[in-house]
């Protein structure tokens, strides 16, 4: 995803107004996926956000602020994590610029993140202590949101076309499995046997039946659950 308006801003400004199609993104982005992924209640305790600072401060008020130091990383950042910039280096909520969510935890002061309008595109990141201003960990269920998403999920099978089988493509990119095959070259949204091959390579990895149909066990391990 890149540029604006985007679907990220237009569903954002439908809620909000017209003003936020053009905005900065990265913490409509942050709301949407909140929202889209049953995740709301943990990561919006005030409802949605745009202003990063304003975000900050609601994790500030539940009492689950870090600062951006590289011990309170190493030891507190969790996948899940709301993560906030602040460029100049500072960890102070007030000069916050942008705001990410740790998808993991390199162990070295470092997290990896997935951000919304970095270069006003949607990227995956490493992001070191010089630059993160603080972070909080949303109070997620016991029994995660998505989990639940990913029994909602279809059987996919063989031969099927559409989002579902673009969601597989890519979550096996993430997974560090479909090296060899480009989006470009082949359709993502088609299950193809050469991305079965891929999902039977991995469900062997995860010692699952190498069926080639994900399903309920085969989702989550795309998924790193």
């Amino acid at each position: 995803m890149s540029g604006r308006p985007n679907a990220i801003t237009r569903a954002y400004a439908s809620r909000h107004g017209v003003m936020f199609l053009m905005a900065p993104w990265c913490n409509q982005a942050i709301t949407e996926w909140a929202n889209s992924s049953g995740n709301a209640s943990a990561v919006l305790p005030a409802g949605d956000r745009a202003y990063t600072v304003w975000h900050a401060e609601d994790g500030k008020r539940l009492g689950l602020w870090y600062a951006g130091t590289e011990a309170n990383i190493r030891r507190y950042a969790k996948p899940g994590a709301i993560v906030f910039f602040d460029w100049a280096g500072s960890d102070g909520i007030p000069y916050v610029d942008h705001v990410g969510i740790v998808e993991v935890n390199l162990g070295d002061g470092r997290v990896q993140t997935i951000e919304g309008n970095t270069g006003d595109t949607c990227k995956r990141r490493v992001r070191a202590s010089n630059v993160i201003a603080g972070f909080w960990n949303p109070p997620y269920t016991e029994k995660r949101d998505t989990e639940v998403m990913v029994e909602k999920l279809p059987l996919l099978k063989p031969g099927a076309k559409g989002k579902h089988a673009k969601t597989a493509f890519f979550l096996l990119k993430a997974r560090g499995y479909a090296k060899t095959l480009d989006e470009k070259t082949i359709d993502p949204t088609v299950y193809s046997p050469k991305v079965v091959a891929e999902v039977k390579r991995l469900q062997k990895a995860e010692d699952l039946k190498p069926d080639g149909e994900v399903g309920p066990k085969t989702w989550p391990a795309l998924l790193g659950l």
